[in-house]
């Protein structure tokens, strides 16, 4: 059976794309920070999922919190710590602890599983528009983002033969943070008309995952807001 991690699987991007890999039979392992909502959203998911919490922001105990896992075919990294942050109002411990989670967190979680990778296994790491189009408060969401597109190419080099790809959505118009918005302001200006969908993030991190010719890039899942 194939084993798929999702980091974040709790909530919004992340649980969907679980619930995408465990109905098609894969045997899911979801994390949150807390061991408690991390059981109870894999019991909601349903199949082969199950739990595990893990704090990237606490990256010390990373390793401990993974030993559970025996082997990994996919890897995908959606976690993340919510955060407004301006240089004017810069909150220090949040941004160290965001700064932290996306980027220290992503890289010791895929060092701690590589040895466990199966030999076709991949790995997707969430990034996010903001990495292009930043916004106000967005000042330390844009330099982990971007981060993630640095981090890829490293890894692709050091995990070689498996690959790392990063994905970069943009507002997702149906995720539990922007679904009751009656509008926003990015759809003016993307050329479809409308904001992306989750299960369109979905496919693209499935794109990725199996698409055996495809390493260390970044793909951006907007609409096409970058040319607008």
């Amino acid at each position: 059976m194939t084993t798929s991690v999702v980091v974040g699987g709790s909530s919004g991007l992340g649980r969907f794309i679980a619930g995408r890999l465990a109905a098609r039979g894969d045997d899911v392992i979801i994390t949150s920070r807390g061991a408690e909502r991390a059981a109870r959203v894999a019991d909601e998911i349903g199949g082969s999922t199950r739990g595990l919490a893990l704090d990237l922001a606490l990256p010390e105990g990373i390793a401990s919190q993974l030993e559970r896992i025996d082997s990994v075919d996919k890897l995908v990294l959606t976690a993340f710590l919510p955060l407004t942050n301006t240089v004017r109002d810069l909150n220090i411990t949040a941004a160290i602890a965001a700064i932290t989670a996306k980027l220290v967190g992503y890289t010791e979680t895929v060092r701690c599983l590589h040895g466990r990778f199966t030999p076709d296994a991949a790995v997707v790491l969430f990034g996010g528009a903001a990495k292009d189009r930043p916004y106000p408060g967005s000042t330390m969401v844009t330099v982990h983002n971007g981060g993630v597109s640095a981090l890829v190419k490293t890894l692709a080099i050091e995990i070689a033969p498996h690959r790392v790809n990063a994905l970069h959505p943009g507002v997702v118009g149906d995720s539990p943070r922007w679904r009751d918005a009656t509008e926003h302001p990015a759809i003016a200006r993307t050329p479809i008309g409308r904001l992306v969908t989750m299960a369109e993030i979905a496919d693209a991190t499935e794109f990725l995952l199996a698409n055996t010719g495809v390493n260390a890039i970044d793909l951006a899942v907007d609409g096409g807001t970058l040319v607008m």
